[in-house]
């Protein structure tokens, strides 16, 4: 897990929300990201506490960040 920060596309990526980074950073880019309310860019940080809103498909999911990561590790890991 790194320590300050990750950028949203690395992140969403290693969280287990998308297959590939090229995919996250597409919904990113996309509009389908959105953190503490706002569209962001993929470059941007995400930061722990932080609500992020992501919408897949149908489907909208928001989350608190509370742990960054920005390797994709096991999927019991990304729960946490």
């Amino acid at each position: 897990m790194s320590g300050g920060r990750v950028r949203i596309d690395k992140w969403l990526w290693a969280a287990r929300f998308f297959k590939t980074r090229s995919l996250a950073t597409e919904a990113v880019a996309g509009g389908r990201v959105h953190v503490e309310g706002q569209r962001v860019k993929p470059a941007r940080d995400v930061r722990l506490g932080e609500a992020v809103q992501v919408t897949v498909g149908e489907t909208t999911t928001t989350v608190v960040v509370r742990a960054l990561a920005d390797k994709r590790g096991p999927a019991s890991q990304a729960v946490l």
